[in-house]
């Protein structure tokens, strides 16, 4: 077994792991870590636990320090400068009338490198943007093209149900979503209505998609036969959101709302096709 603590560096982002050594660290915490990108400070997500060696990529690297005044005070000076850095980004980008438009900049904590987050639709040679920003900043540079869901997630922003975008709140990875689970859910499969901000289709389609499935097992299907208190009837659509069936029946023509759970107590959900 091998201890481990959870760290993450940006809002909704990725979750890495790193040996806590000896320190006391709780979920809050900001503390100072090596990465593949030089030293960064992140906040501590998962407390130190156990884990099985097998599940854990070595070498392991190590917390360095719980993060001091001081470092929290160098974290607010960098993100000024990233500001400062995307304005001079795009003048320059400007100058060089490039097809790319800039989404984010980011300094590394121990500023040896200064990244530059775009989108762009195709290919774009930056070469001599790279080097009018390093001679700009006498730092390393790299450009960092992005998709339109992480500009999404960078971004923020609300989504058509009026709540912040998933993506940029607790989301932590795009998971593949397809047209089959807007039609799994009975959805209209209109563009608008089933893409989110960002142009790609809604993420809620895929988490949800289990959840939707899981009722829709429970629910019988539409044409089938089914007994409810006022007699047999004919499923004529389902409704999954209300967990529920529209019965037609036979003698009256009459529409009815039957409840999963209402065929459930009938003894009988399906009675045939």
């Amino acid at each position: 077994m091998t201890r481990v603590v959870g760290v993450r560096f940006k809002t909704a982002g990725k979750v890495y792991y790193f040996d806590p050594g000896d320190f006391d660290l709780t979920v809050g915490m900001k503390v100072i870590v090596e990465t593949a990108r030089g030293i960064e400070i992140g906040e501590v997500i998962v407390r130190p636990k156990e884990v099985p060696d097998e599940d854990i990529a070595q070498p392991l690297k190590k917390v360095l320090r719980i993060a001091t005044p001081e470092d929290l005070e160098l974290q607010k000076e960098n993100a000024s400068k990233g500001k400062d850095a995307f304005r001079v980004c795009q003048e320059r980008i400007a100058s060089h009338e490039l097809p790319m438009k800039l989404i984010d900049v980011e300094y590394t904590f121990d500023k040896s490198k200064v990244i530059f987050y775009f989108t762009a639709e195709k290919r774009v040679d930056f070469r001599n943007l790279v080097k009018d920003l390093a001679q700009r900043f006498r730092s390393r540079i790299e450009l960092r093209q992005i998709g339109v869901r992480d500009e999404a997630k960078t971004l923020g922003g609300y989504g058509i149900c009026g709540r912040p975008l998933c993506c940029a709140t607790w989301i932590t990875d795009f998971d593949p979503v397809s047209i089959r689970h807007a039609k799994e859910q009975n959805l209209s499969l209109n563009p608008s209505k089933i893409s989110g901000v960002c142009g790609r289709l809604k993420c809620c389609l895929r988490f949800e998609a289990d959840t939707y499935r899981e009722i829709k097992n429970e629910l019988p299907k539409v044409g089938d036969i089914v007994t409810t208190k006022k007699g047999k009837g004919k499923v004529v659509d389902v409704l999954i959101m209300r967990e529920s069936v529209l019965v037609q029946l036979p003698d009256s023509g009459e529409r009815i709302e039957v409840t999963a759970k209402e065929l459930k107590r009938s003894g009988k959900q399906r009675v045939g096709a």
